[in-house]
């Protein structure tokens, strides 16, 4: 399986696949793709359909294989950003955003991801659900804007405003801190609470979380 990713700020990830071969998506993913590609949507078991439902996915997932020679197909983002290409080795463990799954290969393992501290997680919003990736194989993820990685040392942090932290590795820690002072937090626009994650392990930020490009949008319409 091969893949390469064009065009920006509103990339594709272009994915061949040899015959036989088959890769996993979200429902509605799919852009385009060669005529030999066969669809088949599955649900799994009911804990799954849950866990995806629960994590912003669909409760279905559409399984694409190349037949009688190699095929492609491509999956678009839907919002601008990036497509982020991860290769999973079975030792290393991905934890993403809500929503950020676009496609995979069957060996990449999707689980719920809930905050061990649920407090923690409901002040911090978007980062009380979150999807978890392992296993082996090639792991495609939305990126709301641009994407920008740190790799952070053994009790090396970075407070992040919510809804920036679009993916991190599992040996990272998060918790929530509140935002000093009453007048900071009224007053400064940046709400009560940030996301603290702590190293060893890469992080990935993203520079236009979806919910601010929402918000920021919604200035604009006019109300009925």
């Amino acid at each position: 399986m091969n893949y390469e990713i064009q065009g920006k700020p509103y990339p594709v990830a272009l994915v061949t696949l040899d015959s036989g071969e088959s890769i996993i998506c979200q429902r509605g993913a799919m852009s385009w793709m060669t005529p030999n590609v066969e669809m088949q949507t599955k649900a799994g078991s009911f804990g799954k359909m849950l866990g995806r439902a629960l994590s912003g996915e669909s409760m279905f997932q559409n399984v694409y294989t190349a037949k009688n020679g190699a095929g492609m197909i491509a999956f678009a983002a839907s919002v601008p950003g990036e497509i982020m290409a991860l290769q999973l080795d079975g030792t290393n463990t991905i934890i993403a955003q809500k929503s950020a799954f676009l496609a995979s290969e069957s060996s990449v393992k999707y689980e719920l991801f809930l905050q061990k501290k649920v407090a923690s997680g409901f002040f911090g919003g978007e980062g009380f659900i979150m999807q978890q990736f392992s296993g082996t194989g090639l792991l495609l993820l939305e990126i709301d804007g641009s994407l920008i990685t740190y790799d952070l040392q053994p009790g090396q942090s970075m407070m992040i405003d919510t809804g920036h932290l679009a993916a991190m590795e599992s040996t990272c820690s998060l918790t929530i801190d509140t935002v000093k002072g009453v007048g900071n937090a009224l007053l400064g626009g940046e709400g009560f609470f940030n996301t603290r994650v702590t190293g060893p392990g890469r992080i990935w930020l993203q520079t236009l979380p979806i919910s601010r490009l929402a918000g920021n949008m919604a200035r604009y319409v006019p109300s009925k």
